[in-house]
């Protein structure tokens, strides 16, 4: 609910020359909260780990009460039939084919995933169909919960594909990182499995400075010169960033870690803000509310697929060397050749999760064997230390990272290529409701009738767009 209405309420409060500016704002204090509740919730949980919930109560009651105090509704409201067909069709085909992924990086009778299982692919058929479904409806259905007709103008169809590619590119990014820092990277440097997940997050925050500092500078600049530069620039970053953390070591520098993902987080600042302005200041005042709710599921979509697909891959990744290196690494450590495959053989997810989680995860694999109880105590140091592990598995993740990280440059790549295609800078106006883009020429302002689209483009008037898509 609050990322559906917090853009359309800020383009109903602020002037079309300004809501790049304000967007950026907005960025800010999403990604600030996010930032003090990773710290927050990373020493509430040493305390006790129901306060990292308990903590959300006060804060729940505190925003609602302010946000009932202090919003007021400026634009014109109508009421209207709630689109039943719509929201049930939409709301199964969206749950059964996200439960089909997350079933999918499961392992499934003895492969690492569960993209084999009948009932993934069967989820996933049927997911999709139910979507389809639901898209045939929303044409039909007088007041659809998705204006379909609405992508029939080219910027806004442009920005939510934009969207949908740069959420899925970066979506898993953050997973990917924090396994690669609290499983590998933190432990060579002496930190304690117990304390990585912390850490991990304190050492990303170059990521979170980047989208900081260039999330308002973005909006304000798209402000003055249209969103179309800085929104494909910010992509074409992105991709730049991924490439460099492909070439990045596995036990990197972190100067040269931190400079790279500080890149990432410009990129995606500098896309975020003049990307979602373009995309809400395309559409008519009465459908702000709509088109804001589309945009929204296009990036959580994003974001819920690329979890998906990116540790699909990574799990394949490893999956295809981790075996072979893991049964070599712990026979040499005394540990029994058919207790060594058998532990190697098992889903490389256990692993993965098990080091996301901070748990050490040679101990982990071996808990159940018995084994650590029957070893030598100078071996049972060395599996259960902060070496072992991260030596052991860094080149299967690597070769899993970087399967990855190709495929998330590409689809940056492919969304800068998007956005550089959705025409120029676009207001529509509609009446006193909604304001004209700055300083348009007096024919532009005076000729053009009130529901009429208009571009416009280094101050000067381009072709009009048909009418309103979404009038019935």
């Amino acid at each position: 609910m609050l990322m559906a209405n917090s853009a359309a309420i800020l383009t109903d409060a602020f002037p079309a020359g300004q809501r790049g500016m304000a967007l950026g704002i907005n960025q800010i204090a999403g990604i600030s909260g996010q930032f003090v509740g990773l710290l927050l919730g990373g020493l509430l949980a040493a305390w006790d780990w129901r306060a990292v919930f308990w903590v959300n109560v006060p804060i729940g009651i505190f925003g609602t009460v302010w946000s009932y105090r202090s919003l007021r509704e400026i634009s014109t409201s109508r009421r209207a039939k709630i689109d039943w067909p719509g929201n049930v069709t939409f709301a199964l085909g969206a749950g059964i084919l996200l439960m089909s992924i997350t079933y999918g990086i499961q392992p499934h009778a003895g492969h690492p995933t569960g993209w084999t299982s009948p009932w993934v692919l069967g989820g996933l058929v049927f997911g999709a169909l139910l979507l389809i479904t639901f898209g045939l409806i929303e044409t039909k259905t007088p007041e659809p919960m998705f204006r379909m007709r609405l992508f029939k103008i080219r910027a806004f169809a442009a920005g939510n594909a934009a969207s949908l590619l740069g959420s899925i590119a970066r979506g898993g990014l953050q997973f990917m990182l924090v396994i690669w820092l609290a499983g590998i990277w933190l432990p060579l440097h002496g930190y304690p499995f117990e304390v990585t997940p912390l850490w991990a997050g304190i050492y990303m925050l170059p990521l979170t400075a980047g989208f900081l500092l260039a999330g308002p500078v973005s909006g304000y600049l798209s402000d003055r010169f249209g969103p179309r530069p800085f929104a494909t620039a910010g992509l074409l970053v992105a991709a730049c960033a991924f490439v460099g953390l492909m070439l990045l070591p596995v036990n990197f520098p972190y100067w040269a870690f931190a400079l790279i993902i500080a890149c990432n987080g410009i990129g995606s600042g500098l896309f975020a803000s003049p990307n979602t302005s373009a995309i809400m200041s395309s559409v008519p005042a009465r459908h702000r509310g709509v088109a804001s709710g589309m945009r929204s599921t296009f990036q959580n979509s994003g974001m819920s697929l690329s979890i998906g697909i990116f540790f699909s891959l990574m799990i394949a990744g490893l999956a295809a060397t981790l075996p072979r290196t893991l049964t070599a690494g712990l026979h040499a450590q005394g540990v029994p050749l058919g207790v060594a495959t058998q532990v190697s053989h098992l889903p490389p997810v256990s692993t993965v999760f098990a080091a996301l989680l901070g748990f050490n995860p040679v101990q982990h694999l071996l808990a159940h064997s018995g084994v650590l109880a029957r070893l030598p105590p100078h071996n049972v140091a060395v599996l259960t230390g902060n070496q072992f592990f991260p030596h052991l598995i860094s080149g299967p993740f690597h070769h899993g990272l970087l399967i990855v990280f190709t495929a998330a440059a590409l689809m940056s790549a492919g969304g800068a290529l998007v956005s550089l295609l959705r025409g120029r800078q676009f207001y529509y106006e509609d009446g006193p409701a909604s304001a004209a883009p700055p300083a348009p020429p007096p024919a532009t302002r005076n000729g053009q009738a009130n529901g009429q689209p208009s571009a416009v483009l280094a101050g000067r008037p381009a072709p009009p767009l048909p009418r309103d898509p979404g009038v019935t």
